[in-house]
C-alpha cells in the first residue's frame, strides 16, 4: 500500500461524511446506547454516539462501511467525544480510552470488511470546554479547564487511537486554537515518550460565520499560523458552514498553507428545524469547482452528509489534478 503522502501527490483524497447523521437513522433508544454492560448506568446516555463503540459496534462498522463503499480514502474514528473532560457529561471519564480504542478497531475492521486500501484518521474533536473563553460572562477571567488539563485528556485519546490501530490522527473541528495547541502538544508528548514513530497529523479549523472567523477571535491566517509549528500533512476547514458559505476561506487558506488543504463541509446550512437539506448533487458541484479551482487535496463532508454525498464528491473529483503543494519560504533571512 502506497503511503497517504504518495498518494496525495496523485489524486484528491476523499474523507468521509457525518457519523452522527448516520447514527440517527437508526432511531435509537435509551436501551441501545446501554446494551447489556451498561444496563443500571446511573444517568442517561441516550446521545452518547461514542459510547456505541462498546455497545454497538456493529452500527459503526457498517456506517464506516458505507463510507468506504462510497469512495472515501479516509475515515474518521466515531471518537469526536471520546476525553475524561466530555465524558464527564455521561459519568463515563473511566471508559475513555477504553472508547478510543474500541473506536479505532472498529475501523479497522471496517476495511478489513469491505477489502479495499484506506486510511483510519483518529478523530480529535474540540472539547465542551475551552481555554481562551470564559463560560462565565461576570467573570472573563474564568476558565472551566486548565491547559494541563486539556493536554492530559488528550494524551489518553491519542494513547487509545494509537493502541487501537489509527494511520492518522486528525484534530478537527476547532473554535478554540488554545484547546488545539493543547492537542498538539499532547500528540508530540505522546510519541516523545513511547518512542513509537510518529503519525502524520491533520488539522482541521472550523470558521463560525460571514466574518471569517474561528469563535475564540482568529482570522484564518491567525490560525494557520497558530498551528503551522506542527507541520502537519494537512491543514483545513470543516464544518459550520456549508460549501457555498466556506468557499471564500477555503480559497484563502490554499494560497497561505504550505502543506495539503482539506475541506469538508456540511451539507448546506441547516434549516429552521436543525436539519440539513442540500443534496449530494449540489455538495459535489461546489467541491467540484474547489478542485477545478486548485483549492484543495483531501474533500468530503460534515454535518448533514451521507454516503450518497460522499459517493457524488469522489466520483466528481477523481479525475481532477490535486492541488500542488506552494514553494514556501520557511525561515526569515
Amino acid at each position: 500500500m502506497k503511503t497517504i503522502q504518495d498518494c496525495l501527490k496523485e489524486r484528491i483524497l476523499v474523507i468521509d461524511g457525518a457519523m452522527g447523521t448516520m447514527i440517527q437513522r437508526h432511531k435509537l433508544a435509551e436501551a441501545d446506547y446501554r446494551g447489556e454492560r451498561f444496563r443500571d448506568w446511573p444517568c442517561d446516555v441516550k446521545g452518547n454516539n461514542d459510547l456505541l463503540n462498546l455497545t454497538r459496534p456493529d452500527i459503526i462498522i457498517g456506517i464506516h462501511k458505507q463510507y468506504l463503499d462510497a469512495g472515501a480514502d479516509i475515515i474518521e474514528t466515531n471518537t469526536f467525544s471520546s476525553t475524561v473532560i466530555a465524558m464527564a457529561d455521561y459519568q463515563m471519564q473511566s471508559l475513555a480510552y477504553e472508547m478510543n480504542v474500541a473506536a479505532a478497531r472498529c475501523a479497522r475492521e471496517a476495511i478489513r470488511q469491505s477489502g479495499k486500501e484506506a486510511w483510519v484518521a483518529g478523530a480529535i474533536g474540540p472539547l465542551n470546554k475551552t481555554l481562551s473563553l470564559s463560560p462565565d460572562v461576570n467573570n472573563p477571567g474564568f476558565r472551566a479547564v486548565t491547559f494541563d488539563e486539556v493536554v492530559n485528556a488528550y494524551y489518553e485519546q491519542v494513547k487509545g487511537l494509537v493502541d487501537g490501530g489509527v494511520d492518522l490522527l486528525l484534530i478537527e473541528t476547532i473554535f478554540d486554537t488554545l484547546n488545539a495547541k493543547g492537542a498538539i502538544f499532547a500528540i508530540r508528548k505522546y510519541f516523545r515518550d513511547t518512542k513509537k514513530p510518529s503519525l502524520p497529523v491533520m488539522i482541521s479549523g472550523t470558521i463560525t460565520d460571514a466574518s471569517g472567523r474561528t469563535l475564540s477571535g482568529q482570522t484564518l491566517e491567525a490560525f494557520y499560523t497558530s498551528v503551522m509549528h506542527a507541520r502537519p500533512l494537512s491543514v483545513g476547514l470543516n464544518c459550520a458552514l456549508g460549501a457555498k458559505e466556506m468557499r471564500p476561506h477555503i480559497e484563502e487558506l490554499s494560497q497561505i498553507a504550505g502543506c495539503y488543504v482539506s475541506a469538508y463541509p456540511n451539507a448546506g446550512l441547516p434549516n429552521a428545524m436543525g436539519e440539513y437539506d442540500e443534496h449530494p448533487e449540489d455538495t459535489s458541484h461546489y467541491l467540484e469547482e474547489w478542485a477545478k479551482e486548485g483549492f484543495v487535496n483531501i474533500v468530503g463532508g460534515c454535518c448533514g452528509t451521507t454516503p450518497d454525498h460522499i459517493r457524488h464528491i469522489a466520483e466528481h473529483v477523481k479525475q481532477i489534478t490535486p492541488r500542488a503543494l506552494p514553494a514556501v519560504e520557511t525561515a526569515f533571512v
